[in-house]
């Protein structure tokens, strides 16, 4: 009795620990995304790879892209580091359709597409070219039109699927440092809705993402004023205040947020979510809606 009594406050603390340890299993969310074949594109860094990164912790067989080799074999090396498990890789230019469309023959099933690669051509609208607006459709707009175009039967075959574009606020708030990123994350919009239409009465749905800003070391407006001598945190508080005042969260969102906000979307348990586009802006777009 002596030794029981003086080993009581450790054996009370343990059966805490155990209770808490199985609560908290028995209330984890299981997203049902078990070898579920993910394709991410534009994920080598920022929404792209902390949405491969998730998609991996959850078990599913993930397949990330870049167009550079360097980037790319970096993230497969962090992506194993972080998860313990390594993601199988695919080097192509998601503007042209020959990249396209051997890494559809390479990776002939997805059940998950994420349309993440996307860029900024900071110009202002009288400087801007021709080719400026074309390049910003082919890579925000024509990348995703052209995997989807590929991926949608195969879905449709085995009644699921999952097809999510990656917009942005932009879409709505037309940024006048580049109208045609605006005008290209505005027409990504309309091609999901559209492509879910496609899919009533089926498994698969289709969705766009609406980010806000978000941390992004490849941004070319936070590149240029990094380079401009300021710190990051001067950056992000100059950009909040000067460009996205409406901002409530008043600072960037963190990759890892904007995923898990996609996650859920590329789950069974989204079923009922189609044909939307969902926002993780941190509040900047001022509506309700």
């Amino acid at each position: 009795m002596m030794i029981l009594r003086r080993f009581r406050p450790a054996l009370i603390a343990l059966a805490l620990v155990l209770s808490a340890a199985q609560a908290a299993t028995a209330f984890a969310l299981d997203l049902q995304l078990k070898d579920k074949i993910a394709l991410v594109t534009g994920s080598s860094a920022g929404i792209g790879y902390a949405t491969a990164e998730a998609l991996l912790k959850e078990g599913a067989i993930v397949i990330i892209n870049s167009n550079n080799k360097e980037s790319l074999d970096r993230a497969v090396v962090s992506l194993k580091a972080a998860t313990g498990r390594a993601p199988q890789a695919y080097l192509a230019d998601m503007t042209k359709p020959e990249d396209i469309a051997r890494l559809v023959a390479a990776f002939p099933r997805v059940d998950i597409l994420v349309n993440n690669v996307g860029g900024m051509i900071p110009k202002e609208f009288t400087q801007s070219t021709d080719e400026d607006w074309y390049r910003s459709f082919d890579l925000n707009v024509m990348s995703g039109v052209r995997l989807s175009r590929a991926y949608l039967p195969g879905m449709k075959q085995r009644n699921w699927g999952r097809i999510i574009f990656i917009s942005s606020e932009s879409a709505l708030q037309i940024p006048v440092e580049s109208i045609q990123y605006g005008m290209s994350k505005a027409a990504v919009i309309a091609v999901a809705r559209g492509l879910a239409e496609t899919c009533a009465r089926t498994g698969v749905t289709v969705n766009s993402i609406l980010p806000g800003p978000t941390r992004d070391p490849h941004d070319p407006r936070n590149a240029q004023m990094l380079r401009n001598g300021m710190s990051f945190e001067q950056m992000e508080q100059n950009f909040i205040n000067n460009r996205r005042p409406t901002s409530i969260i008043k600072r960037f969102a963190r990759p890892e947020e904007v995923a898990s906000l996609i996650l859920y979307v590329a789950s069974p348990l989204s079923s009922a979510t189609t044909g939307a586009a969902l926002r993780v802006d941190g509040g900047v777009v001022k509506s309700a809606f």
